[in-house]
């Protein structure tokens, strides 16, 4: 079981979490490898995976993407709930919870679930984001209706014993010491969050602060399952060796007869006020052997404006993607500044979505030094725009790693979880290529200068942040010879006055 990290800190570009909402799919290159020769990068105006969907009377969404390359399934269940939106006081709840959800439920004693699964020959697990809890199960198509009627079972049934609560807990708080508290990178990232994301429910880490953690009960665990977790607030994801309507009467026979929350609460969280200081981060630990420059920045995500997050997307792939991107070319390439630079943006988020960019500096070069390397490209981008060549480059490799998401059984699964759980919409999965061929270089330009300017002014500004080595030991003071002299040694008594 896990949760989702900052997007800060990633090594590269594909070996991070499959992106957030529609640029998942990015995430899903290394699927290159895979894919046959004859594949083809799709026409704009196709859909990428011809998925169908359904929708139960008790008001749960059912998407199903067929795949019958092998006789194997992903089934998932995705809840339109997260970090975010918690009860003040209570951080860590949601990922909490997740974790008693393997701890008992209807038909299904404590560790059951998870041990029949390996039985049967696949595999589990589930993971928390700021705006979504997902439990997933990939496995021989056949075993499909058992697996749909053990998750049916744990939606509206979930009933751990008073000890694995007493025990889970101890199980999350165990987590976070390893996860965060023991990872220098996991705790920058947490602090970044925490000074970008000022007042509001971004700011808070996914698994939650220490001291809120070891205060969770079970009466906080049930009342946030009661409150959120039912059918109506879900989305059934169902991918591989199926059609649209058997998993529907499946769906229907099973999740069907399953009662609806009441009333789901309405999704209003807490807002940050304008801060137009720029807040620096300095934080250094004897793990780090070489330094992380980043800086932070809050954007719109595609729920806010759709445009602007798909130029955004674009903008990402000519700064961030690969070795032909600006950033790695000037940086590392030209200038030999760095060893590593990139940019990253989640397009997919309920609020405000992040971008950062970030880079390594090569050795014996100050950090200070690759700072300036960064913001002297982005006053470049700010003063003469992309070009077509870049734009055109740009989107042939984002839609054609589209294309090679098809091959992948898991990868779409996830990519339609994320999208329908922040705010998008299954034709915004569909036609994510031929929104991307509509996004021109004056779009690119104007995100630029709106969003990444160094030197304008910001209603939220960015957060810039050094993750360093230790500090070199100072040399001891070179000895006086006279000081030496005048002062009497340790054993030597001082003349009386």
């Amino acid at each position: 079981m896990v949760y989702a990290l900052s997007p800060a800190l990633k090594p590269s570009k594909f070996i991070a979490m499959i992106r957030i909402v529609v640029l998942a799919i990015l995430a899903l290159s290394p699927l290159h490898a895979y894919a046959q020769a004859e594949t083809q990068a799709p026409v704009a105006s196709e859909k990428i995976f011809n998925a169908e969907t359904f929708k139960l009377d008790n008001g749960l969404q059912i998407v199903v993407i067929p795949n019958h390359r092998t006789p194997v399934v992903t089934h998932m269940v995705w809840y339109k709930v997260g970090r975010a939106d918690e009860p003040p006081g209570k951080s860590g709840i949601a990922h909490f919870m997740e974790h008693l959800m393997f701890k008992g439920s209807e038909g299904m004693a404590p560790g059951e679930f998870s041990k029949t699964i390996r039985a049967l020959g696949g595999n589990d697990n589930a993971f928390t984001g700021q705006d979504y809890t997902a439990y997933f199960q990939s496995i021989a198509v056949d075993h499909l209706e058992k697996v749909m009627t053990m998750e049916a079972g744990r939606m509206r049934g979930m009933n751990p014993p008073p000890a694995e609560v007493e025990s889970e807990r101890k199980v999350i708080l165990e987590e976070r010491r390893q996860r965060i508290e023991n990872d220098p990178r996991a705790k920058f990232a947490e602090q970044m969050d925490a000074m970008l994301f000022v007042n509001h429910p971004y700011g808070t880490p996914v698994i939650g602060w220490f001291h809120e953690m070891e205060t969770l009960t079970w009466d906080d665990a049930k009342a946030f399952y009661d409150k959120w977790y039912g059918p109506n607030n879900a989305v059934l994801v169902v991918s591989g060796d199926v059609t649209g309507n058997a998993v529907y009467e499946l769906a229907k026979k099973i999740y069907g007869p399953l009662a609806a929350v009441e009333t789901i609460p309405e999704r209003k969280r807490t807002l940050s006020p304008p801060l137009g200081a720029q807040s620096k981060l300095l934080q250094r630990h004897p793990a780090m052997r070489e330094p992380v420059i980043q800086r932070d920045y809050r954007v719109p995500s595609y729920r806010q404006n759709a445009a602007d997050s798909l130029a955004l997307q674009v903008l990402e792939e000519i700064m961030g993607g690969g070795p032909t991107s600006r950033f790695y070319k000037s940086l590392v390439v030209e200038q030999k500044l760095a060893t590593e630079s990139d940019m990253g943006y989640q397009s997919g988020a309920w609020d405000d979505s992040t971008l950062s960019v970030y880079a390594t500096p090569a050795p014996g070069k100050h950090p200070e030094e690759v700072e300036q390397a960064l913001e002297q490209e982005l006053r470049k981008l700010v003063a003469e725009g992309v070009t077509e060549d870049e734009l055109k480059d740009a989107k042939t490799r984002m839609q054609d790693a589209a294309v090679y998401a098809r091959d992948s059984l898991t990868g779409p699964a996830m990519t339609f979880g994320y999208a329908l759980t922040t705010g998008s919409s299954v034709d915004d999965v569909e036609y994510w290529p031929r929104k991307i061929e509509g996004v021109t270089a004056a779009q690119v330009l104007d995100v630029a200068r709106r969003f990444l300017d160094p030197d304008k002014e910001y209603e939220h500004a960015p957060v810039t942040g050094y993750l360093l080595p230790p500090a070199p030991a100072e040399p001891p003071p070179a000895a006086n010879d006279n000081q030496e002299q005048a002062e009497p040694s340790a054993t030597q008594e001082k003349a009386a006055p």
